[in-house]
């Protein structure tokens, strides 16, 4: 394969700069609407639905697609449409399990979510996967950004007399500082905003690419020729060849990818969290999944099919042996004049760095909420004034967001070893989402799931995982369903369905066996060296754990220790853990999401439909956090006190930036009147004059 250099032109460098610089001014706006750490992170819990959906566009196709679909469209067609339409499948699970759960239980990190609903034990081994996953997801996010970087530099450049070459890894690290000390200027909010633009820009940007490349090979008629035939097939053969098949895309992209991009992706979680209200989010994600998702796999994928038919024209100025993962930047490079090749760039490039910076932000937040907290609180370390110690909650994630900067460039390293970002991301998908992506489904749907049945997924189902990709030929072969077995990369679609069905099945049977192995429990507490006794099961679980990772023994042997090892975690877990169904899982499945919603209130719920009335505004003298409305008014809203209700500037295209939360105090007589608090005026950045908008919530 050829590598490219130097494609940027002066021009293009300085469309580059000034679009960066616009983007940055445009996001610094924002800081003024983040009053609390609630705004910074979810900005505010008060954006449209349509908001919500255009930011979704730009981190889902900003990150990384236009990279890896280019290719698989240059390599396969049009059937790479596939790896993009996935997301229908599991969205009705999003929509009526997990985003309500998400929202009214509060939780500010995946892991907060496994304490509530298991233990605190849980919570701990959750927060390793959990950064592992993110990690792994800001090295995919660094090693594209390198991938669309290189192309643009030249192949070496001279700096004071030395020649350095300029190479993939060397383009990661510089980036990597970059972004690492790149500053975030107004949190959720100036992302969900830049995200609009970007988002629009992107899909304007992609459809452009469209409709020059076809005009470069001659219309569409000549566009359409100069694909091979193949290349014009919607789908991709059932199980050849094994880098792109049917039934592997739907395992690794339908069910791995999707799943654990809509369960488990902090980012995007916290897009939806950003929205007014849990119908809002639902909205966002439907009209995505149905409207913007086929747009966007047009505009993903169409580069690399204007790469296939430009190769084969007779006199072409595209090689056929370009890199697939440079096709994207090769083919713009071509059919876009200086200056529209650089905007096009920068809109990539733009949204990647804003993809790996709010990764960065992500895992710190994980690490400080799920991490550096509970050591402080274990540790009990006091500390002088709540100013003293806001000082050191910022340094500690400062320190953190550098480390993370640091494991993330390593993170590169065996990504980098596959022949696309695709097989990449698709890899990655299929190691590290299985485990947590089962512990949250079963978490959300099944009541009886219990902490030795979530223990026992992380722990055993992680470890027949690791025996599968060591012996793919016997473990994985009876699950590929013909698939090919390609001895460099073993089934790395394929593998998904096998590494979900080892974490389901353990999950499933040690949950079933519950009453067995609380019946062992009992029998072994009345021994009287069970202390003892669980300290050598501790022990066991650890020295099987080194023996799978570091594969002392045979694949018999290990498997059979594994097999003991999952069974010692259930046995341990039920004996340390404390377990109350009715308490841990009040509000927390999606069988008593009317109990979450009332604890999210604090109270029973108003259901009644009713009016949204448009209010004057007036300021009291305090900052307590009620709202008081005309009885008039509460009678067509249908509300009363302790009520929630959202209050808004009318301007609807604004989205809900000026707006807050609250609750319904006592009433007044004023009709069309509302009474604010200071608080609520500054949250709003309500103008005088302005009429606002009042709404009940429940």
């Amino acid at each position: 394969m050829e590598s490219l250099h130097g494609l940027g032109s002066a021009t293009d460098w300085i469309v580059m700069f000034v679009y960066f610089f616009g983007i940055m001014l445009f996001g610094s706006y924002f800081a003024k609407y983040n009053r609390t750490t609630t705004d910074f992170f979810f900005g505010g819990r008060r954006f449209a639905w349509w908001l919500i959906t255009v930011s979704i566009v730009a981190t889902g196709v900003g990150s990384h697609s236009f990279v890896k679909y280019s290719a698989k469209g240059f390599e396969h067609g049009i059937s790479s449409t596939m790896t993009y339409m996935n997301d229908w499948f599991f969205v009705p699970f999003f929509l009526f399990g997990w985003l309500p759960i998400v929202v009214y239980t509060k939780i500010r990190s995946i892991p907060e979510y496994f304490e509530k609903r298991f233990s605190p034990s849980v919570r701990r081994i959750a927060t390793v996967f959990q950064l592992l996953y993110l990690i792994g997801y800001l090295g995919i996010g660094l090693l594209t950004l390198g991938k669309v970087f290189t192309p643009l530099l030249p192949a070496e450049i001279n700096l004071l007399g030395l020649s350095i070459p300029v190479s993939l890894m060397g383009v990661i690290i510089t980036i990597a500082i970059i972004t690492g000390t790149y500053t975030t200027f107004g949190g959720q909010t100036a992302v969900i905003f830049t995200d609009l633009l970007q988002g629009l820009i992107l899909l304007f940007a992609g459809f452009l690419i469209f409709l020059m490349g076809v005009n470069y090979v001659g219309g569409f008629e000549s566009f359409w020729h100069l694909l091979p035939v193949e290349w014009r097939l919607p789908l991709a053969d059932f199980n050849t060849p094994p880098d792109f098949n049917f039934v592997g895309i739907f395992w690794q992209d339908g069910v791995a990818g999707s799943v654990g991009f809509l369960f488990m992706n902090m980012g995007l979680i916290m897009r939806f969290m950003s929205a007014k209200s849990v119908d809002e989010g639902r909205k966002a994600a439907v009209f995505n999944v149905l409207f913007m998702l086929p747009l966007s796999a047009i505009v993903v994928g169409n580069a690399g099919w204007i790469g296939k038919a430009m190769a084969g024209m007779i006199s072409s100025e595209l090689s056929p042996n370009v890199n697939p993962d440079e096709v994207f930047i090769a083919v713009t490079h071509i059919i876009a004049s200086q200056g529209v090749f650089g905007f096009v760039i920068a809109a990539l490039t733009a949204t990647l760095l804003s993809t790996v910076d709010s990764l960065i932000n992500a895992i710190a937040a994980v690490y400080m909420n799920d991490v550096h907290h509970p050591l402080k609180k274990y540790f009990k370390k006091k500390v002088k004034s709540a100013e003293e110690e806001a000082k050191q909650e910022l340094g500690a994630a400062r320190i953190a967001s550098v480390v993370i900067t640091a494991i993330g460039v390593l993170a590169t390293i065996p990504f980098s070893q596959y022949p696309t970002v695709y097989e990449a991301h698709g890899y990655f998908h299929s190691t590290l989402t299985p485990p947590l992506v089962t512990a949250i489904f079963l978490g959300i749907f099944w009541r009886k799931f219990t902490p030795a049945g979530v223990l026992a997924t992380f722990l055993g189902g992680s470890s027949l995982m690791i025996l599968g990709a060591r012996y793919p030929g016997i473990l994985i072969t009876p699950f590929a369903h013909g698939t090919p077995l390609d001895p460099v990369h073993p089934y790395t679609y394929i593998s998904a369905l096998y590494n979900t069905f080892v974490c389901v099945a353990v999950a499933v049977v040690i949950t079933l066996t519950f009453s067995w192995q609380k019946r062992i429990v009992n029998r072994l507490k009345k021994l009287d060296s069970h202390n003892n006794l669980m300290k050598v099961f501790f022990a066991v679980i650890v020295g099987s754990l080194i023996m799978v990772w570091f594969n002392i023994g045979g694949m018999y042997l290990l498997l059979a220790t594994t097999f003991i090892m999952t069974v010692l975690v259930s046995l341990t877990a039920q004996y340390y853990i404390h377990f109350d169904p009715a308490v841990h899982t009040d509000g927390l499945t999606a069988w008593s999401l009317h109990r979450a919603k009332e604890i999210f209130k604090g109270g029973k719920i108003n259901e009644r439909e009713g009016e949204i009335v448009s209010v004057n505004w007036k300021l009291r003298n305090d900052d307590e956090d009620y709202v008081s409305l005309s009885l008039t008014d509460l009678k067509k809203m249908e509300a009363e006190e302790g009520d929630l209700v959202y209050v808004s500037d009318k301007r609807k295209y604004l989205g809900g930036l000026k707006s807050f939360h609250s609750k319904i105090g006592k009433s007044h007589d004023e009709a069309g009147v509302i009474y604010i608090s200071r608080e609520h005026k500054l949250t709003g950045q309500f103008q005088e004059g302005r009429i606002l908008t009042a709404e009940k919530e429940m």
